[in-house]
């Protein structure tokens, strides 16, 4: 007597326990567990050889084993039919460890933001069909912000492919479009080289990667051996030609007033450009992503320049004579006058991608910005530029004054910034999610050591809080805090008992005016009546105890800071829900002709 497989599911026919030998059974018998036809099944026998197979590493528990020779430590998703042998090849090992998220879109954001805050690779998996859709929104956050990500999506089995099988999609398909790249594991002695191929993809082109696998194929024995980083993955360093470099600086010596504006590119290299900026007395605006990166109570530091920016680094960049973008891709041309501007990026294609640029070097951000700080020659500040700049800066300084003090009723939002500004650690990392609230905290949180990070060419609403539980697990030592709408809270919010299960004590800050604020400000902008932006809310703060974290409802600045003050000393998850004003709108910075 014998026992059968399936290459399906895994179900074992054991003859002895049923009384049938396999052989014996009709020819239209099937798989009791999955509906597998019984040529699906394999012999597992008795004898030495039948046994080794048996017990011999399947090709899930290689790509495991090679995930971990990578340094993965998390992956973030929901388990299921089509993925089990992957999830029980994670279960039977302790070098990574799988998180588990009420939503695959949380798990897809999850492994985003620890792409973003890390550097390292963001992991998730999810089974076929409607789990692997539901990693999108996620997933094209990730491959529009750069960050290395792979995901592992479950596939029927082969022998049901085309057959309109239950959650049968076409991933690869569907994936394609956004995705560095992207493969079906079809045969076992692909899986090593196609695991090892989407992890470098994701890496050195900075993307999303996908592996569509086939629950048969993860079943089926595999004994190849796992690759060695060392041997196969490599750092890849651009640096500029000489010429540009000397051109740059030739740029940098005519001018009198130069502005550096950094991108997501300098996160590694704050501290080489404060010393450019120093010596050559240029002032710094940064994009969204790269806010913080340098303090920004540096008298040199005027903020974030976009729409959810600053006026004075609008002011700042409009009346500079040279620009050098550094890191960034900058999209928005309305906001970059017609002068001359040096750029510098790791990517060739981003120079000149949006405006043109009268020099680009195509180089490593840190190793280009020490170059042209050993060239150029130290530099006397224009006196009325940047005594232009100091009046806006205060005028600005006021303004956060005023919001400080503001004790009415509801909320003013500009008060929820600075009192969260008051008891926030300085080295927190602050997530923050897509609404008007982004544009308060961006225009008015001054970041000292501070880390932010969100949702940035995608704006996705629901960002912030999957970002603050991935920050969490990364950095368990740091204070996290996410700064979130009603609305884009909502969407997962059932993710925090995520946090409450993996002891994960993120602060969860939301603004609370039942409406979705910043559309509400955009149908007033474009000339469009205010319509469908109004909701009903739940108590948060209720459903944060109930989940078995902290909540506290907010109604009056005074409950504010007493709520803060206990939100930040608790172990526990805690969210703080504070009704603010619906009628407080931040505005939106167009041009710099508007400002």
């Amino acid at each position: 007597m014998a026992k059968w497989r399936c290459t399906v599911c895994n179900y074992i026919y054991d003859e002895t326990k049923k009384g049938v030998r396999f052989n014996d059974l009709p020819s239209d018998w099937f798989c009791p567990i999955c509906a597998a036809p019984k040529s699906a099944f394999v012999l597992m026998g008795s004898g030495r050889v039948e046994e080794e197979d048996a017990y011999a590493p399947t090709v899930a528990d290689k790509i495991v084993k090679q995930l971990t020779e990578f340094g993965v430590e998390y992956v973030f998703g929901i388990p299921g039919d089509s993925i089990l042998p992957l999830v029980d090849a994670l279960s039977k090992q302790d070098d990574i460890k799988f998180m588990l998220t009420r939503h695959e879109e949380t798990a897809a954001f999850m492994a985003s933001a620890y792409a973003k805050l890390t550097g390292k690779l963001g992991v998730c998996l999810s089974i076929a069909g409607p789990g692997a859709t539901n990693l999108i929104t996620g997933l094209v956050d990730a491959a529009t912000d750069r960050a290395p990500v792979l995901a592992l999506l479950g596939q029927v089995a082969q022998v049901h492919l085309g057959s309109e099988s239950l959650q049968e999609i076409d991933e690869i398909e569907i994936f394609a479009p956004f995705t560095v790249f992207h493969e079906a594991i079809s045969k076992p002695a692909q899986a090593i080289n196609l695991t090892v191929l989407a992890v470098k993809n994701a890496y050195l082109r900075q993307g999303v990667s996908v592996l569509s696998l086939p629950t048969d194929v993860l079943s089926e024995t595999l004994r190849d051996t796992i690759w060695k980083p060392e041997e196969h993955l490599f750092q890849q360093k651009t640096v500029p030609s000489k010429n540009d470099v000397e051109k740059a600086i030739k740029l940098i010596h005519e001018s009198r007033k130069p502005l550096i504006f950094g991108g997501w590119g300098i996160r590694d290299c704050g501290a080489e450009v404060l010393q450019l900026a120093e010596k050559i007395s240029a002032p710094i605006a940064t994009t969204t992503r790269a806010k913080g990166v340098i303090p920004e109570s540096h008298p040199l530091v005027v903020g974030v320049l976009g729409s959810v920016g600053t006026h004075f680094a609008v002011k700042a960049i409009a009346n500079a004579d040279l620009v050098i973008v550094i890191g960034s891709g900058f999209r928005q041309r309305n906001l970059l006058p017609k002068l001359p501007i040096i750029q510098i990026d790791v990517d060739g294609v981003k120079l000149g991608k949006s405006f043109p640029i009268s020099c680009g070097l195509i180089g490593d951000a840190k190793t280009t910005v020490q170059m042209i700080l050993d060239g150029v020659s130290q530099k006397e500040p224009d006196g009325d530029y940047f005594k232009d700049i100091s009046k806006l800066k205060e005028e600005n300084r006021r303004e956060i004054m005023e919001e400080a003090l503001d004790r009415s009723v509801p909320i003013h939002p500009g008060f929820v910034i600075q009192t969260l500004k008051k008891y926030a650690k300085k080295d927190a990392i602050i997530t923050v999610d897509s609404g008007d609230h982004t544009y308060w905290f961006y225009k008015k949180y001054i970041c000292d050591e501070e880390r932010t990070l969100l949702s940035s060419n995608m704006a996705s609403m629901a960002f912030a809080l999957p970002a603050a539980l991935a920050a969490q697990i990364a950095y368990p030592d740091k204070q996290v805090i996410a700064v979130n709408g009603d609305g884009g809270f909502s969407m997962l919010m059932a993710d925090f008992t995520t946090a409450v299960h993996n002891n994960l004590p993120v602060k969860v800050i939301v603004f609370n005016d039942s409406m979705l604020k910043n559309i509400a400000k955009e149908q007033l902008l474009y000339g469009y009546p205010e319509f469908g932006t109004h909701f009903v809310n739940p108590d948060f703060a209720a459903f944060a105890s109930s989940c078995g974290g902290e909540g506290y409802r907010v109604e009056t600045p005074e409950e504010l800071e007493k709520a803060l003050v206990h939100a930040f000393a608790t172990d526990k998850p805690a969210l703080i829900d504070i009704i603010v004003d619906p009628k407080k709108m931040a505005p939106i910075i167009k041009t710099a002709e508007d400002n």
